[in-house]
């Protein structure tokens, strides 16, 4: 059996896998394992186990990762996201869906310092939910209107994917960063539209949100400014050369839990915190040991370098290969996260 068809046969074992509900990066990392052993040796597999642990968790650039998951969750527990849905939410007021176009914006703000889109939606979901649902907002429509938010968080930057994109695919991770930033502020401008479209064509859905005046909407801002800080800060400073990925998440961490400490968190808190960042933090470096095992075994079966030769050769334009790209990506959203 060649390479090729022994690479095929594993990525369609993953997915079945997948559908059966193994956890994803268990999926990854067997198939990967045996699948490298079934191209080279058994011995093979066996010492790729013992060096992939080795080579990824001791990684400089992943420890990036923890610190801006820290960020997220000092955010989260210093009060800054119920101060920011208050914020958008007077900004937006007495327009209709204005507590759904909160929640895209609120989303959206939260995602420029979390960096996950798990724990954005997760978050603003607790803050927002309750709310939408007292002013009368359908549960399935509040519940879309915070899962589209939470996306927002894979692409406005801080965002952990495009940094462990960066990386893996050995790009400016700067660069990766200000690349997120406008289709990120796009999709938030566009599921605004939508939610304001939606309660107009159903207005069922929702109930008009409470007028405010122009000096509230004025005196809201200044729950923007710590978020508006943090960002600048982070982006700036990478994008400039001031510091690294790992020193800036370092700084944002640091921002963050002064913030949170002047609010008062304390010591069980901080605690807390630090186990939540730990949790997530295994999830994410669970993935990346799954993904680079994967990956090894893609390369040694020669399945891409066979894909990228036969799509080379196809006779259509460059907008329809984007186009079967976009497509494989929104199959793949349907049963996996970010």
């Amino acid at each position: 059996m060649s390479p090729e068809i022994i690479g095929a046969i594993g990525l369609v074992v993953m997915i079945l896998l997948v559908i059966l509900r193994v956890p994803v990066a268990l999926a990854m990392l067997g198939v990967g394992l045996v699948g490298f052993g079934a191209v080279t040796a058994p011995s093979g597999a066996l010492q790729m186990l013992k060096d992939i642990p080795v080579d990824v968790l001791a990684k400089y650039d992943f420890s990036a990762i923890p610190l801006f998951i820290l960020m997220g969750v000092f955010a989260t527990h210093s009060g800054m996201a119920g101060k920011l849905f208050e914020a958008t939410r007077t900004i937006f007021g007495g327009v209709r869906g204005s507590l759904g176009i909160a929640g895209i914006g609120s989303s959206g703000i939260f995602a420029s310092i979390s960096g996950s889109s798990l724990a954005t939606a997760s978050t603003m979901t607790k803050v927002a939910l309750p709310q939408m649902e007292k002013y009368g907002y359908q549960p399935g429509f509040a519940c879309g209107i915070l899962a589209a938010g939470g996306t927002l968080g894979i692409m406005i930057p801080p965002s952990i994917a495009l940094l462990v994109y960066a990386i893996l695919t050995q790009q400016s991770v700067g660069d990766m960063f200000i690349a997120g930033f406008l289709p990120g502020m796009l999709g938030m401008v566009m599921y605004s539209i939508t939610v304001m479209i939606m309660v107009r064509w159903k207005p069922h859905l929702a109930q008009r949100g409470e007028k405010t005046t122009w000096k509230a909407k004025l005196l809201s801002l200044t729950g923007l400014i710590p978020f508006s800080f943090i960002f600048i800060i982070i982006i700036a400073g990478i994008f400039f050369g001031l510091f690294t990925p790992t020193e800036g998440a370092a700084v944002g961490a640091f921002v963050s839990w002064a913030y949170a400490f002047a609010k008062g968190m304390r010591l069980d808190g901080l605690k807390q915190s630090l186990i939540e960042t730990l949790a997530l933090s295994a999830v994410v470096f669970f993935m990346l040991l799954g993904a680079e095992a994967l990956g090894y075994f893609i390369s040694v079966s020669r399945l891409s370098y066979s894909l990228a030769s036969w799509i080379g050769g196809l006779a259509v334009s460059p907008m329809i290969v984007l186009i079967c790209i976009l497509f494989m990506y929104f199959l793949l959203g349907l049963f996996m996260d970010a």
